[in-house]
């Protein structure tokens, strides 16, 4: 794994378009673009690359995407997942233009899941283990985006649910002491393919720095061996992304979110 552009042509072959599609509600298709829509009154575009448009047809493809999304009242937020490697004239400014606000950029991780499974010495009387009852969910949804300073509503929670009755191989993992969660985490594998996504990792301030996230990973990446998966993907914060990477992982491009709310 010494070059990174197999593992690059990997990414864009089959963890874009179809792939996050994954607990849609609705799809559309607009030129190049993927229009999702997933419960929480939330909008996705994502495409495999642009077609070739130059900096006007990329003008034109974001105010139709928006237009799209208007056209529903249930939409409150939109997220454009652009990538680096992109060949996107003018994107930024189309964006902007269109009153998306970008956060900030996070990196694309590939690596071996057999390099993430390793065993991690946990603090005293911190446990793992796995969560799919209501009570948990609410709790673990509540704490992730306490974290992040994002307030949820009961429709994004009530989305989480949706995603785990329809069974189609998430899992929610958590790291608890005394019965508070202190850290959580998600694990997506990617029908079809070798990938399983680890997403969402979350650890209270004070906790951080003591290996739980690592532990949490690992455990993530068990669970994905045990699928048959032998490669992970994950968006890495600047915070996630050193443990990633001392762990094997390559950072083979990076992908900023855009999002527009109503």
């Amino acid at each position: 794994m010494q070059d990174h552009a197999p593992l690059l042509a990997a990414y864009d072959e089959h963890l874009r378009t179809d792939a996050e599609a994954v607990g849609a509600l609705g799809s559309a298709r607009h030129g190049p673009l993927l229009l999702l829509t997933f419960g929480g009154g939330r909008g996705l575009v994502t495409y495999r690359d642009l077609g070739g448009a130059d900096a006007d047809g990329v003008r034109r493809l974001v105010a139709e995407a928006v237009a799209h999304y208007r056209a529903d009242p249930a939409i409150t937020e939109v997220e454009w997942k652009a990538r680096g490697h992109d060949h996107a004239p003018g994107l930024h400014d189309a964006l902007l233009d269109n009153g998306f606000v970008p956060d900030e950029p996070e990196s694309i991780m590939i690596g071996a899941a057999r390099s993430l499974a390793v065993d991690v010495e946990l603090p005293e009387r911190v446990r793992l283990r796995r969560v799919a009852e209501e009570a948990d969910v609410r709790a673990m949804s509540e704490m992730e985006h306490e974290v992040f300073g994002v307030p949820i509503s009961a429709a994004q929670v009530d989305a989480v649910l949706h995603r785990l009755a329809l069974d189609d191989g998430m899992q929610l993992w958590v790291a608890e002491c005394a019965d508070r969660i202190i850290s959580v985490g998600r694990l997506e594998p990617v029908r079809g393919t070798d990938f399983a996504g680890i997403w969402g990792g979350a650890t209270r301030p004070e906790w951080r720095g003591r290996g739980i996230y690592r532990a949490l990973t690992a455990a993530r990446a068990r669970a994905a061996l045990d699928l048959g998966k032998t490669l992970i993907n994950s968006d890495s914060t600047e915070f996630s992304r050193p443990i990633l990477e001392r762990s094997g992982l390559r950072k083979v491009s990076s992908t900023t979110p855009y999002r527009r709310r109503t």
